[in-house]
């Protein structure tokens, strides 16, 4: 994208490397210190309201880090597990775009969730769907990648990211206003991304199958045409067409009427039968 290309060259010094492991980090830290009863994941989250009429500014930043305390043993294994999968598909993210276009991504899913958010400020915003996004990138350049579900069944992200999509869908129209914005900032930011190059694939994919049409149905005219019975080259392939030499034009017979058919006279009398 060359608008991605002329910020990346004005701005690609103030990139931060390894930004999703800040994040993990920053996570692990308010998980341990709510964890012990030191600080309260209440005075944490985000509503817009809290920000608007008290003040409490820091909070557009400190939901980024909220993670929900578990209730069991399984519980603390699967949120080291997302810890774990997040900064892994963080990094091949950034190991592909570059720290700059990455940081660009959660950015722009971030502001847009902080931003669409205050059109509803009674209600409080989750980094679920930003933190999702990355889930959903990855998903979408690497289709193949098999995880392990339940630490047992080998799955395609594929089709782990077919759920996510449908489970956003279905939050999307179920869900409140709330919820809805901050589904659609996170996909306006997916589609930012890869909306040109899904375009370009739809393009290519129709160019391919009209080529494939227009082959097959090259491949499927006949080459040769009994004159009289009509039988083809394509409903006989076992039969041996031949051409009359005394016929005018190029006149195709299948064995049964090339020794047994009345010969085409041209126009002009030429030729006779």
């Amino acid at each position: 994208m060359r608008f991605l290309d002329q910020l990346e060259r004005r701005f690609g010094r103030f990139a931060i490397p390894n930004l999703a492991l800040y994040l993990v980090i920053g996570q692990v830290f308010v998980f341990l210190t709510a964890l012990l009863g030191l600080i309260s994941l209440e005075s944490l989250d985000f509503a817009p309201a809290l920000v608007l009429e008290g003040r409490q500014w820091w909070r557009i930043v400190t939901f980024l880090f909220i993670v929900p305390i578990p209730g069991g043993t399984l519980g603390f294994v699967f949120t080291a597990f997302g810890w774990y999968i997040f900064y892994l598909m963080s990094n091949a993210l950034e190991h592909h775009w570059g720290a700059f276009r990455f940081n660009v991504y959660l950015l722009l899913s971030y502001v847009l969730t902080v931003a669409l958010s205050f059109f509803a400020p009674l209600y409080g915003v989750t980094n679920l769907y930003i933190l999702g996004s990355v889930f959903l990138a990855f998903a979408y350049l690497n289709p193949d990648f098999e995880l392990l579900l339940f630490f047992i069944l080998p799955v395609k992200i594929k089709w782990l990211a077919l759920i996510a999509w449908a489970f956003n869908l279905v939050q999307f129209i179920r869900g409140d206003l709330s919820e809805r914005l901050q589904i659609g900032a996170s996909v306006v930011s997916f589609f930012v991304f890869f909306g040109p190059d899904m375009v370009q694939t739809l393009r290519q994919g129709r160019r391919v199958a009209t080529r494939r049409a227009e082959r097959e149905a090259e491949e499927s005219v006949p080459r040769h045409v009994c004159h009289v019975c009509g039988k083809t080259d394509r409903t006989h392939p076992d039969l041996d067409f031949r051409y009359c030499s005394k016929c005018a034009g190029d006149q195709c017979y299948c064995p049964e009427h090339i020794h047994n058919h009345s010969h085409v006279v041209d126009p002009d009398g030429a030729k006779s039968g």
